[in-house]
């Protein structure tokens, strides 16, 4: 048996070795860590690069953990990027040891701090969910698009064309949210979430967000935090709350079942798309496809 434990961890390198051979590419490899990133760095680079995602649609990145495969793709990559922020809380230490070999991209760096939102003086207590406000969204992929182009100067005229499209098509997006929220604005309802993503989606569109959890799926509400949403609910006649795609939705069930108690009928809606994109042949399955979805459905659950 203790033979066998020493001759386990060699087995799991050598067969990691064999999950992704870069000699055999005929384009180079970009890792990302989500779903969300890997469709709008796809949109950047088109053709030019083959861009593999870490953790698939339906993954929470505050909770990930990366496995065997995760690391043998991240050491074996041409470039990889990252959100940042610590939304990969779980995988930050990787990140910095990977910055002594490896080209890194950090698409919230350059961010200045009176646009973040911050729940605490701690560099975790950044909020991390910037693609909800369409506008921070975009900066981060022009940044993107200016690192990458410094990396590979020879794609530098179509990675541009292809950025000046696909922000053109978030500009679109942002004015669209815009004008929904503003009609969604003069029902003087609010967006009560399961945890507390979408606060850059308030503060850009001008409406009145609450989460039960805090920004981090990884903390737990409490009774008070509860009571207090309940009270809340009712005294607005609050018509929905949102469960969410990548959380269990039992804590905000307790809110519903808060709101019946004191007999407020009310809709738990949803799911919506937080930390992931639905899936790939689903209208949630790109960035922008996300981004619609989410915004109907809160716009149809708040108004009926």
């Amino acid at each position: 048996m203790r033979k066998l434990l020493l001759i386990l961890p060699i087995l799991l390198l050598s067969f990691a070795c064999k999950f992704d051979n870069p000699e055999e590419r005929t384009r180079p490899q970009i890792v990302v860590t989500t779903s969300i990133l890997a469709d709008g760095i796809r949109n950047l680079v088109g053709e030019n690069a083959d861009v593999v995602s870490l953790m698939p649609a339906g993954v929470d990145p505050h909770l990930y953990k990366a496995s065997v495969r995760d690391l043998d793709l991240l050491q074996n990559a041409d470039l990889v990027i990252y959100h940042g922020l610590f939304l990969e809380g779980k995988m930050t230490e990787i990140f910095e040891k990977l910055a002594f070999s490896k080209d890194l991209i950090n698409v919230s760096e350059t961010l200045s701090n009176d646009l973040l939102i911050r729940s605490g003086p701690e560099a975790h207590s950044v909020d991390p969910h910037i693609w909800f406000d369409v506008s921070l969204w975009s900066m981060a992929m022009e940044y993107a698009s200016d690192e990458i182009i410094k990396w590979q100067p020879k794609w530098k005229s179509s990675v541009e064309r292809n950025t000046e499209a696909y922000l053109n098509e978030l500009a679109d997006l942002h004015q669209d949210n815009l004008s929904k929220v503003a009609e969604l604005r003069k029902t003087n309802q609010a967006l009560i979430t399961a945890h507390d993503a979408f606060s850059y989606f308030g503060k850009a569109y001008n409406l009145e967000v609450l989460g039960l959890q805090g920004l981090s799926t990884l903390s737990e509400p409490g009774l008070r935090d509860l009571t207090g949403l309940v009270s809340f609910i009712v005294e607005r006649d609050i018509h929905a709350v949102f469960a969410e795609q990548t959380i269990s939705p039992k804590a905000i069930e307790a809110v519903v079942a808060g709101c019946e108690n004191q007999n407020h009928k009310i809709k738990l809606a949803g799911p919506l798309y937080t930390d992931s994109l639905g899936a790939p042949d689903s209208p949630a399955g790109t960035y922008i496809g996300m981004v619609k979805t989410n915004v109907q459905v809160i716009f149809e659950s708040l108004t009926k």
